[in-house]
């Protein structure tokens, strides 16, 4: 596998991406505090030090482990830099700079030895490793994050320029980071198809952002009509993909506490999104989810017809309950485009599930990782 200029560049726009997400965050929690919005200044702040907090865990376990297996020890620079939150930039300074000299150095050689073949592979590792660490933020803190901009938009019926900015980066950091975690992670691994061409790649992003929009809007929705019980839902929901975690009994973390916290964070991804968390077949379990989440949405807006709540008019209802239904519609239909059409193992015969990845020899800690 090669780590090509584009791939460098896609990286580059990656951070920033990354850099403009934290920015505006940072942006509207201060805009809150300054108008006196306490509270949804706390619940800002409160999911970027959630998100980020688990993101420098998994982080300093990753250098940690890699440390070993390259027979060193532990650095205390690498503990203090993820303490001070800098440890996934550490890491895009690591990728990026032995991605340029792989990309634009390394790339004038026609034939490459088996040397030069390592250093791509470790490059895009490397960056498989930065795909699933922005995957962790943007699920537990900007899938939150863009429920609140949404909320505070309906309720207050008009938003200032920050808000704006907030709910269209976090639109895209949520598109980005899913788009380029599944392709970094069929790069990563060998017995894995890969994830070619535009349309199969625009498909899948689609796919995720109508369902996940559609999602989002219904549990803001939810939290007008009464907070505790969204959040009793939400919360139900997160210790059923706990509990689909456990039950699957994932393998990712070498540690048992920290594959618990990876249990943990599963279980919330689930709640916004459906994913493969073994590898395995998972036809019936992705029907099952999505028959539950449209039901679920259909179940709120009935709900919100019987008895709608005031702060709605009838036509600003009527266009918000129009876009919950079409976003969803949309997603499913690209979902099924996805599958039937552009997933890599459409033209595979069907394989026996893999046990614990014992089928396949995968020498990396993406192994037992998320795949769709």
């Amino acid at each position: 596998m090669k780590y090509t200029k584009l791939t460098f560049m896609l990286s580059v726009l990656g951070i920033v991406i990354y850099i403009t997400d934290l920015i505006v965050d940072i942006w509207v929690s201060v805009r809150f505090f300054y108008e006196g919005q306490n509270v949804f200044g706390i619940l800002t702040v409160s999911f970027m030090l959630f998100g980020t907090l688990v993101v420098q865990c998994f982080s300093y376990s990753w250098f940690k482990a890699d440390l070993k297996k390259a027979g060193q020890e532990s650095q205390c620079c690498f503990l203090l830099l993820h303490c001070l939150q800098g440890g996934v930039f550490t890491r895009y300074w690591f990728a990026l700079k032995n991605g340029y000299h792989v990309a634009f150095k390394n790339s004038k050689t026609a034939n490459f030895t088996e040397e030069q073949i390592d250093s791509h592979k470790e490059v895009i590792d490397r960056m498989t490793d930065l795909s699933m660490l922005r995957l962790f933020e943007t699920y537990l803190e900007g899938c939150p994050q863009l429920v609140l901009q949404l909320y505070t938009f309906l309720e207050l019926g008009q938003a200032n320029f920050s808000q704006y900015a907030a709910i269209l980066v976090s639109c895209c950091a949520i598109s980005w980071s899913t788009v380029a975690y599944q392709v970094a992670l069929r790069k990563s691994l060998p017995d894995k198809n890969l994830l070619n061409g535009f349309c199969p790649k625009f498909t899948y992003l689609f796919y995720k952002l109508f369902t996940l929009l559609s999602w989002k809007l219904s549990i803001v929705l939810l939290l007008f009509l009464d907070v505790k019980i969204a959040l009793f839902l939400l919360l139900f929901l997160w210790f059923l993909g706990i509990l689909w975690a456990f039950k699957k009994q994932t393998q990712f973390c070498a540690s048992i506490s920290m594959e618990f916290l990876y249990r943990v964070v599963v279980g919330f991804i689930l709640t916004f999104t459906f994913f493969n968390i073994k590898g395995q077949n998972t036809k019936c379990p992705m029907f099952c989810y999505y028959i539950v989440r449209v039901l679920a949405t259909v179940g709120i807006l009935v709900v919100f017809w019987v008895s709608p709540v005031s702060i709605f008019n009838s036509d600003y209802f009527m266009s918000i309950s129009i876009t919950i239904a079409l976003t969803l519609v949309l997603g499913i239909i690209f979902l099924i485009v996805y599958y039937g059409t552009f997933h890599p193992n459409r033209n595979e015969e069907t394989k026996p599930d893999e046990i614990d990845g014992k089928t396949t020899k995968r020498d990396c800690r993406m192994k037992y990782f998320l795949m769709e």
